[in-house]
């Protein structure tokens, strides 16, 4: 059978593996399966259990929308998430085979709680949960200092520096705080009151405690304008909460040592905002103390690699081992490794394969033997799998293939590297899918109309002509948010079906991406426009002069996030591409100020000043200021509830396009959020890569050049 190339409609096809949970005292593991579904135009994921060996596998749950799985101490019981309607409920299910699924916090449905997350506890008899409640359920005491919201017949109103936020929407007034369940009687009884909430429960490993993340910030400090979170602990039996760390570090991620002694977390100190490192940290479980760095190694820790079909929330540790160590994921150099700190050693330890390969582990957790590791790793050949890995050797195992069928049947291109140098000395990496010229659409005979009909996705169309095996390919660069985030070889939808076009797609780290050090993380902060978009245009120039079969005469770009700031710059500074797509981007910093959920700290940070420090430098900083003279047809692109990047961004940038005499389109998805082109609707994303494939062919093809 012959191959077929990526389409967009394939979203449909994939099986997202996730959240991995190990079943104490054997190999078996639970984990998330999920998938696009067009009849309801949503996601439905369920829960399954993978067993020691590949191809061991039997449902758990039947969704639609089940997630978070984790294991009772014994492993007889599974708790989950099951989200109905709006609201996120706690349910468990016995392991035994045909099992049904039972309510487990019962009160938390009736008050209308939506749980965010939980833990077990030691002795598998309780559960602890986070759930976000109003303010008024705090004591009077306790709502001091604390901002508010209040709905009334002129609308809402605010006392909160920034009451937005991106995925959560404009505040509602409330916070979560720590419930408490006991199992056999369905009793609970809330934990925690905190003014600034509690969120992350972990249960010590003695059951005498409960960490948590919670803000503490200085007497008269705004707690929006405060960077800092800190570990908590309450005590069980009095309820009092205790402060262990100093307020110093943005912790991600944290968990306890095995015996419990200590707390180790995954953080950073801010002292270059967003485009700070992470570091690995620990401090003594009770009464907190001396705060302890672990091996100071210039690696992100974290995952950081941006990607259209991951699942799931971070899982990227830490995670102790009975020796003492810590694993943890980090970004490094085009790929996201499993890496073990031992403490008071040097540079930490890889596991498993080399950076070379391109992996992306998104998802780590401890398998239920407590020594192996479980990950979901994506590589560039598809969509990612679960893995069980053997920490002392290396050696992995594929627990799961949902997607071999699907991969078999398709071309995937494979990424071939590039590294080039910037013109201040900088070692840059990026990457290029070549597709095959004579097997890829060239678009001159797409019907435009029929992708707004939804029945334009199938690539190798009797009707459509393909590009000339002889002639030299469009060259597409492709820019990435953040801008602290990185690409990888691994697997993308995006790449891999614009490449199945008939475009060369290059996409690269410039400066501002972590993977590379703290020194070029931090490079392009307080100088956007600058060396940035040098290491774009040379990463073009480098691409151009090692691919002969590339046409520098038709370049496009696009990109989304700060991928569509870069892309709204770079149009109005050069005349280089024939077209670009500009997806939910920012182009005038002085409004974005104002209206962005991180407006406050992102503008300051990225584009070096703020509306009263240097109003004029941010004005010569925004695309908006040379929209006179742009010429490169553009497609603006944003979803109307954005409010990382606001959508009133596309619409000012692109009525100045129109008002210079620019041929642009706006489309503004309704209903859609910040990431709607990796999470939202299928439908929205669907369109957008179907409306972007038209732009591009539209005025990079040999027919479109007119």
């Amino acid at each position: 059978m012959d191959k077929q190339p990526i389409v967009p409609e394939d979203l449909y096809r994939y099986r997202l593996v996730a959240e991995p949970a190990g079943r104490p005292g054997t190999l078996e593991v639970a984990y998330v399966v999920k998938q696009a579904v067009r009849e309801s135009n949503d996601y439905h994921s369920r829960i399954r259990l993978a067993g020691p060996e590949a191809g061991a596998d039997r449902p758990l749950t039947d969704g639609p929308r089940d997630s978070a799985p984790a294991w009772s101490p014994d492993g007889s019981r599974l708790a989950f998430i099951r989200q109905v309607g709006s609201q996120r409920q706690l349910w468990t299910v016995a392991a035994d085979p045909g099992s049904e699924p039972m309510l487990a916090a019962e009160a938390a449905v009736a008050a209308g709680r939506s749980i965010v997350s939980f833990d077990w506890s030691p002795d598998g008899r309780q559960l602890v949960y986070s759930a976000r409640v109003a303010g008024d359920e705090l004591l009077p005491g306790e709502r001091a200092g604390m901002s508010t919201t209040a709905a009334g017949p002129r609308g809402a109103s605010y006392d909160r520096t920034v009451p937005r936020a991106e995925g959560a929407g404009w505040w509602d007034g409330k916070r979560p705080q720590l419930f408490l369940l006991e199992l056999a009687s369905g009793d609970e009884r809330q934990l925690t009151r905190a003014p600034l909430g509690a969120s992350d429960p972990a249960w010590s490993p003695d059951g005498s405690r409960i960490a948590y993340l919670s803000k503490a910030p200085p007497a008269g400090v705004d707690p929006d304008l405060f960077p800092f979170n800190d570990l908590f602990t309450v005590d069980l039996a009095s309820g009092e909460p205790l402060q262990e760390t100093d307020s110093t570090v943005l912790i991600q991620h944290f968990g306890y040592s095995r015996d419990g002694s200590e707390l180790r977390y995954v953080g950073d100190d801010r002292i270059w905002g967003s485009g700070t490192h992470n570091r690995l940290y620990s401090v003594p479980a009770v009464g907190g103390g001396s705060v302890t760095a672990w091996s100071a190694c210039d690696m992100q820790l974290g995952n950081y690699i941006l990607n259209d079909v991951k699942s799931g929330p971070a899982m990227a540790g830490p995670l102790s081992a009975a020796d003492g160590s810590v694993y943890v994921v980090a970004t490094r150099e085009g790929s996201a490794e499993v890496y073990r700190f031992a403490a008071g050693s040097g540079e930490p330890q890889q596991i498993g394969a080399s950076p070379e390969q391109g992996r992306d582990v998104y998802q780590l957790a401890l398998a239920g033997d407590g020594r192996s590791l479980l990950a979901c790793i994506m590589d560039p050949s598809g969509p990612g799998e679960l893995y069980r890995i053997d920490p002392a050797s290396g050696e992995q195992l594929r627990l799961t293939g949902w997607n071999d069928e699907l991969m078999q049947q398709r071309t995937v291109i494979k990424p071939q590297p590039l590294w080039y140098e910037s013109e201040d000395g900088m070692r840059l990496q990026g990457w290029l899918l070549l597709p095959d010229a004579g097997g890829a659409l060239a678009g001159s005979d797409r019907d435009e109309s029929a992708v707004v009909a939804r029945t334009v996705s199938a690539v190798g169309d009797p009707g459509a002509a393909v590009v000339d095996a002889s002639a030299k390919l469009p060259l597409v660069l492709v820019i990435h948010g953040g801008p602290h985030a990185m690409y990888a070889p691994a697997y993308s939808h995006e790449l891999q079906q614009l490449a199945a076009q008939g475009f060369a797609v290059l996409f690269v780290n410039p400066r501002g991406s972590f993977g590379y050090g703290q020194e070029q993380a931090r490079a392009c902060r307080g100088d956007f426009g600058g060396g940035d978009y040098r290491d774009l245009m040379t990463a073009v120039d480098a691409a151009l002069a090692r691919w002969e079969t590339l046409d520098a005469g038709r370049l496009g770009v696009m990109g989304g996030s700060y991928g569509g700031l870069m892309t709204n710059w770079i149009i109005s500074h050069t005349d280089r591409f024939r077209v670009a797509v500009s997806q939910r981007g920012i182009s005038n910093w002085l409004s974005f100020y104002g209206t962005s959920d991180i407006g406050l700290t992102y503008t300051d940070g990225i584009a070096g000043a703020n509306p009263w420090s240097d109003p004029q430098l941010l004005w010569e900083r925004s695309p908006l200021a040379y929209a006179d003279q742009v010429k490169t047809p553009t497609l603006v692109m944003h979803g109307e509830q954005d409010l990382r990047c606001p959508v009133e961004q596309s619409d000012q940038w692109y009525t100045a396009l129109r008002r210079h005499g620019v041929t642009a389109r706006l489309i503004r998805y309704p209903g859609a959020g910040h990431s709607f082109l990796k999470l939202g609707k299928p439908s929205l994303r669907l369109d957008a890569l179907e409306q972007t494939n038209v732009w591009l062919h539209r005025h990079l093809t040999e027919e479109g050049r007119a």
